[in-house]
């Protein structure tokens, strides 16, 4: 506060002096004025020439300044002195100053000497209309009075600054750091906090202003807990889900070096290569949920694209490995659906429905994905004749490392949790839910994926000419 206080310092001075000047003006200028309204009334004409009648006394009652000198002349038409001081400046051009008809005194400044005069005029009429003839009556000062008395008032308001200004900056110091002192004691109590304490500050001691502050800090460590403990999950999951195929490499590693045998050597291998796989697979998964992750922190930009398009494009792919399962791979299309998204996560949750599907459909069977456009939703299903799943379970298969009720060794359940991932970061809803029952009420076996996108409609491109043009060829 001190920085601007004293840049505005300077100005409030510069016009306290100004009106200072004015205020000590104004009385000083009222009697100049008095003065030459009374040596107008002294003014006669003497064949058709002014006169001055102004006795001894009367001059010496005009003179009777003890600090300014003043300074009074009668001029005729031309400029001539008829009564008065030499002393006294004449206009450099007595024909141009104005004239007065309602009897109207006027002021200017001049020089005489060094020192600076105040000037009151009064151009008189003609007394004699034949001749045109004129009076300029002129009394001045210096103005020695009017600087004292501008000093006088420029002290009386500046010197109480010099206290009030000093005293203000000490009040105002000592009132923030009273104010800011309970912010500095919770800042100390942040500080002095270790690393990995996440808990919420206390609220019993926390000042009634900052409590809105406090319990917005405090939902946020509630937030950073959250994501700490779901890290040290993740991570705690992740490390028990490695450590079983590499046991299992281990051990089918240490069987395959006891192995005489060609035939039980080459299954053993083809156990550690399918150990491999299954770890491998683990590692791309961790990956992929990584990757959707750091994407949703990312808010990473979604471009239009056709979801129709991409699905067919995807499900191209795996046709070969369908056909290896015995398995009836199939797409169904209803033109072009548009979305916002990002090609290379959608590709990643795609991949990651089509692979769980053809996991869990056994040979024989049929998966099917389609894309259907309904209302401002489109829906994405891949459909499968599987083992079905329980309603308890379709809640419970989108968490990390989740496996379903007669699950095979191959998956690593984490398949759904990237889906998920992935479709929130898209605005989308996923859900996993059993076949709906047929018309003559059997059940059906197997299950939907369901990703439900908002649909994306491009705003019409505005035509750039303009109106009246636009009017013409329309």
């Amino acid at each position: 506060m001190l920085a601007p206080l004293l840049f505005v310092w300077p100005i409030s001075i510069a016009f306290t002096h100004y009106f200072a000047n004015s205020v000590a003006s104004f009385p000083y200028d009222q009697s100049l004025r008095e003065h030459v309204a009374a040596l107008a009334r002294q003014v006669s004409s003497v064949d058709g020439r002014p006169q001055l009648e102004l006795l001894g006394m009367a001059q010496a009652f005009l003179r009777s300044d003890e600090i300014d000198n003043v300074y009074f002349h009668l001029l005729d038409g031309d400029g001539r002195l008829i009564a008065g001081d030499k002393e006294l400046p004449v206009p450099k051009r007595v024909d141009a100053l104005p004239k007065n008809e309602n009897g109207e005194v006027h002021f200017r400044d001049d020089e005489y000497r060094g020192q600076t005069l105040r000037v009151a005029y009064l151009r008189l009429p003609a007394p004699d209309a034949a001749h045109q003839r004129w009076a300029l009556i002129e009394v001045g000062e210096t103005t020695e009075k009017r600087s004292q008395l501008a000093n006088k008032i420029i002290a009386s308001v500046i010197l109480p600054q010099f206290v009030i200004i000093p005293l203000a900056v000490v009040l105002v110091w000592f009132g923030l750091s009273q104010g800011l002192r309970p912010l500095t004691r919770l800042r100390d109590r942040i500080h002095a906090r270790r690393e990995a304490d996440l808990s919420p500050i206390a609220l019993g001691r926390v000042p009634e202003e900052l409590r809105p502050l406090t319990e917005a800090f405090n939902s946020m460590l509630a937030r950073m807990q959250h994501n700490v403990d779901a890290q040290r999950r993740f991570i705690a999951d992740a490390a028990h889900q490695m450590r079983t195929p590499l046991t299992g490499l281990k051990t089918q590693a240490q069987l395959a070096m006891r192995e005489s045998d060609p035939a039980e050597l080459r299954h053993a291998l083809r156990q550690i290569l399918i150990g491999v796989d299954r770890a491998s697979h683990l590692v791309d998964q961790l990956l992929a949920l990584a990757h959707a992750e750091a994407s949703g922190h990312a808010q990473q930009a979604l471009l239009e694209l056709d979801l129709d398009q991409l699905l067919r494009e995807i499900v191209e792919t795996w046709v070969v490995r369908a056909l290896d399962r015995h398995i009836d791979l199939g797409f169904e299309s209803t033109g072009a659906v548009l979305i916002q998204g990002n090609a290379f996560l959608l590709r990643e949750m795609i991949n990651n429905l089509i692979d769980n599907a053809l996991r869990y459909t056994p040979a024989g069977g049929r998966v099917t994905a389609r894309v259907v456009a309904q209302g401002d939703f489109a829906l994405l299903e891949v459909e499968d004749s599987g083992s079905g799943i329980s309603d308890e379970e379709s809640q419970k298969v989108f968490d990390r490392f989740y496996r379903g009720e007669g699950a095979d060794g191959e998956g690593s359940g984490l398949g759904l949790a990237i889906v998920r991932e992935i479709a929130e970061l898209h605005l989308a809803a996923a859900s996993l839910r059993p076949k709906s029952r047929s018309t003559d009420g059997d059940e059906q076996s197997g299950c939907v994926a369901r990703i439900v996108f908002p649909i994306h409609r491009p705003q019409p491109l505005q035509p750039l000419l303009p109106n009246s043009v636009q009017t013409g060829f329309a």
